[in-house]
Formats: structure tokens, sequence, C-alpha cells
């Protein structure tokens, strides 16, 4: 097996595509897409994103000083994909897109109720990192769709939700499971 040297660069993937929603009043409701995002710490539960300056959605944030992310699945994938490639200064997402905006239960920034999990985020602190600035962030709430919780076991069952993965440009179905966490050392039951 022979290894092939690349420039360094973003290869960590798949990542999760994700929408981003933010605005604290309707006129300033958007929507754009990152898959640069990921969980950073669980107590507190923080995350982030990271997002180009340049973005529409990058000062509404900034001076807000919240937003929600919004998991995306197989059904979303074409409005994941127009939101990012569209820009929100020409184009009202949610209503071009019907995605509908609701309220979150802690902050003012809109969730889209077409998303099996909304994540309710508080920035924490701002890195400028260069070509993206990364919003560090608080959870303060997570909504998840009732539809998909396990009623026999309480557990959240997201792979029903069939979501999205982004991999160097384009965007794939999740597979097959192939364990569990810790499974490499559990105990095996003994043949008698």
């Amino acid at each position: 097996m022979s290894k092939v040297l690349w420039k360094p660069g973003t290869m960590i993937y798949p990542l999760p595509a994700v929408m981003i929603s933010c605005g604290s009043l309707p006129e300033e409701y958007n929507i754009f897409t990152v898959s640069w995002t990921g969980t950073i710490c669980t107590d507190p539960a923080m995350c982030y994103i990271s997002v180009r300056p340049g973005r529409h959605s990058y000062n509404i944030i900034r001076k807000n000083g919240e937003y929600v992310i919004n998991l995306t699945t197989k059904t979303l994938a074409f409005a994941t994909d127009w939101c990012g490639v569209k820009s929100g200064k020409d184009h009202r997402k949610f209503s071009e897109m019907e995605l509908t905006p609701i309220p979150a239960s802690i902050i003012k920034a809109p969730m889209i109720k077409e998303s099996p999990v909304n994540i309710e985020c508080v920035v924490k602190e701002i890195k400028e990192l260069g070509s993206h600035h990364m919003f560090i962030s608080e959870v303060v709430a997570v909504n998840a769709e009732e539809k998909y919780i396990d009623k026999n076991t309480g557990l959240f069952r997201l792979i029903d939700a069939e979501p999205i993965s982004y991999v160097h440009g384009k965007y794939y179905e999740t597979g097959k499971l192939i364990g569990k966490f810790g499974y490499s050392v559990e105990k095996k039951n003994k043949k008698k």
C-alpha cells in the first residue's frame, strides 16, 4: 500500500450537512448551510460552526449572538444544498424552499420545523481563524421530533430520519449499522 502526499487541506470527512437558521425578527430570518460544525464539550454542552465573514448570515449571528443548528435528512437534501449556494441577500429562503420557521424554546432565532433535530445555540466566543471564523457556542436547548423517539427504550432514533452527510463536495445517505460504542470490548456470550 502506498500513500500520496497532498498539500494540507480539509479532509476530515464525512461531516454533517446542517442548515443554520438565524435572525431575531421575521424580516431578518435566514438559512444557510454549513458542514464545518461539531461538538466541542459535553459539560457544558458546546458546539461550533465556522462561517466565512462574507456570508450574509455572518453579521446576523454576530449581532444577535445566537443561531439554530437544524439537522438535515434525505428529504431535506435539495433545500440543504440550495440554502448553501443561494444568498439571503437575494432570497427569502424559508418561503422559497417551503420551510416553516417556528419559535425556538429559548432563543429568538427560528427553528426549521421540517428538521428532526433543532439545536439552539448561544455564541460565547468568536475565533477569527482565516477564511472562516469559528462561533464557539453553548447549546441551550435541543428540540427533537417526537416520532423518532422509541416508545420502548426512550432512545432517539435519528437514523430513522435518514440523515445526510457531506463528503468532499457531495451529499450522502448514512449507511448500515456496523457496531455501537463499546462493542469491541463487550463480553461475548459463552456457549455452554
